[in-house]
């Protein structure tokens, strides 16, 4: 990982052999320590109050205490502690608990190695990290509540400037922070600080929370939604 020392990880899933696996395939990436791995969520919050991990590798079907449960109760206890989601499950029931709960990250089991360092990388520099199918159900998702916009003539909300609206249209868009630093000729340090200022003043908390906020006020378009 770059610009940063290794990043120390505990693994929780309830399956031996895909548990194993992963911690395997952890120890083979760079800049990945994997500090302590977990049967369950119950035994996942103990780690992470023992070990101070940086990130916790989330499952969420789990016996005794589930991933939604353990997520909230590390967000709530041990912020210093990033939660990323690697399951099996895409659906509504599992995606959006785990994210109301506090996860920063969702990835599904057939993420290759890249992708799981990527997340990790991108939690502890202060993104979201959803895989691109998890993207699309938030699309999905949002896409729904969009009949009912106020009109652009109303103006931004909450006191949002006009380039940070346009950041926000790019994050609702799918775009990262440097690929809006390249959309918009600035640095990616002055991209943070728009989406920092923006999330500040409308209450957001990530960036999927920042696409509904988007879509909710008319700030951007749902795929699929433009008029034919």
């Amino acid at each position: 990982m770059t610009a940063r020392t290794v990043a120390r990880v505990v693994v929780a899933d309830d399956q031996t052999v895909v548990r194993e696996g992963i911690v395997m395939l952890l120890g083979l990436l760079p800049g990945i320590e994997v500090v302590g791995s977990a049967a369950d969520g119950e035994e996942a919050v103990r780690m992470v109050a023992e070990l101070a991990p940086d990130v916790a590798l989330m499952d969420l079907r789990m016996p005794r205490c589930d991933g939604v449960e353990a997520t909230r109760r590390i967000r709530t206890d041990h912020p210093g502690t990033q939660v990323v989601v690697l399951t099996t499950y895409a659906d509504d029931d599992s995606l959006f608990p785990a994210l109301q709960a506090g996860a920063r990250g969702y990835l599904t089991k057939d993420a290759d190695g890249d992708e799981i360092v990527r997340a990790i990388e991108d939690v502890l520099s202060g993104e979201a990290s959803l895989s691109p199918k998890i993207q699309r159900r938030l699309l999905e998702r949002f896409a729904e509540p969009v009949r009912s916009l106020p009109k652009p003539s109303d103006g931004p909300p909450d006191g949002l400037t006009a380039r940070e609206v346009e950041v926000l249209r790019l994050v609702a868009e799918g775009q990262s922070n440097p690929e809006i630093a390249r959309t918009l000729h600035v640095s990616t340090a002055t991209v943070k600080t728009h989406i920092n200022n923006l999330f500040a003043k409308a209450g957001l908390r990530d960036r999927a929370q920042a696409i509904h906020y988007a879509y909710r006020h008319g700030l951007a378009e749902p795929p699929g939604s433009a008029a034919t």
